[in-house]
């Protein structure tokens, strides 16, 4: 079975909506998505870093994906990594064991709360 990916902003929205699982490099976000297979998707701001860090998060981020979906990943769900500031210095091998527990934790229905709504300042 392929593994799709996630190209529309509208999916990327939905997936907000879904679980959410924290971890130091990463935010897994886990959405159904209505039987169209697994599907991933990776998000990384400008907080992170300029374009060459975030391309090479991404990168890597793929290829957490790629390995770890096919066994782990929830059936008929998109996957959305989120990148956080640690990201790029994490070593890859503990990378990949974060992202197990949180597609395991995800599975379970273990969900991290909610973020807390940002009041903007005036």
């Amino acid at each position: 079975m392929t593994i799709g990916t996630i190209r529309k902003r509208a999916d990327f929205l939905a997936a907000n909506r879904g679980l959410r699982v924290a971890r130091p490099g990463f935010v897994l976000l886990a959405h159904p998505n209505g039987g169209q297979g697994k599907r991933f998707g990776v998000t990384v701001t400008k907080k992170i870093g300029n374009a060459v860090v975030r391309n090479r998060m991404k990168r890597r981020f793929r290829e957490l994906l790629r390995a770890a979906l096919p066994e782990a990943g929830l059936a008929d769900h998109d996957h959305v990594l989120i990148g956080r500031e640690g990201g790029i210095e994490r070593d890859f091998a503990k990378m990949q064991v974060e992202l197990a527990e949180a597609l395991s934790r995800a599975a379970q229905g273990k969900a991290d709360p909610p973020r807390r709504r940002r009041s903007r300042p005036r």
